[in-house]
């Protein structure tokens, strides 16, 4: 990356129970398009993710547009424009989208940006009085991408969006994540190496709770032998889906 990032990680580390799990992440999140986090079963990608907000207790460096924000509280890394789609998406499942998306509004931002959500996804305006619980798995995603958009987000974090989704929601929700970087970049989680090759301008990878690579996704992709050896996929054709758990 020539420009100066938009989220910088130095030696991240995160002790949780007496147990290291994160032992000095670095990564790079450019000011655009999607840089994917990557890594086998294990590795560290949701630990990363949860350190970056906030949600775990975390030491090293964490810039936001230049900014520090490890010590501040997650409320406050939210109010500075981290919006955060978690891997089970967080839909409330009795509540309508136009429900959904109104609990989603934050206070004191420059009025909830609904104009570019049903601009990107306006399957979600045609269904605002449908009760989220009925939406197919693509339109909840777009319900949970549709929130970080609505507030001025910096930065979309989008954790595992295609997991146990039918091959094709997760098209469809690749679209959903393409056409939101368009307006806001995405650090995403990812273990289907078909979704990231579409989207990922960027990549890092994770080993045993350290950076193991971080670079062009691309070049990654496509070298058979790095990506087997620091995802597992084997010799053959990228495989469209690695089916891995975090910690």
């Amino acid at each position: 990356m020539t420009a100066p990032a938009l989220l910088v990680v130095r030696d991240l580390r995160v002790l949780i129970g007496g147990r290291h799990i994160l032992h000095g992440v670095d990564l790079d999140v450019a000011h655009h398009g999607v840089t994917a986090l990557l890594g086998r079963n294990g590795a560290g990608k949701t630990t990363t993710v949860r350190g970056v907000l906030g949600l775990v207790p975390r030491a090293g460096s964490v810039l936001l547009d230049g900014e520090e924000t490890v010590g501040l509280p997650t409320h406050t890394l939210v109010r500075r424009g981290i919006g955060y789609a978690p891997e089970d998406r967080g839909i409330f499942a009795g509540l309508t989208v136009a429900e959904n998306l109104r609990l989603a509004e934050r206070r004191g931002a420059e009025g909830p940006a609904y104009g570019l959500v049903h601009e990107l996804f306006p399957e979600l305006k045609r269904r605002e009085r449908q009760l989220a619980g009925t939406l197919s798995g693509g339109q909840q995603q777009m319900v949970a991408i549709g929130r970080t958009l609505l507030n001025g987000n910096r930065l979309i974090i989008a954790d595992e969006p295609t997991k146990g989704l039918a091959p094709k929601v997760v098209t469809e929700v690749a679209q959903v994540l393409e056409r939101a970087a368009e307006a806001v970049p995405v650090l995403l989680v990812e273990q289907n190496l078909a979704v990231v090759r579409r989207l990922a301008e960027h990549c890092v990878v994770l080993a045993d709770g350290r950076t193991a690579h971080q670079g062009d996704a691309a070049g990654l992709l496509g070298d058979a032998e790095a990506t087997r050896r620091l995802l597992g996929v084997g010799r053959g054709p990228l495989a469209p889906h690695t089916a891995e758990a975090d910690s």
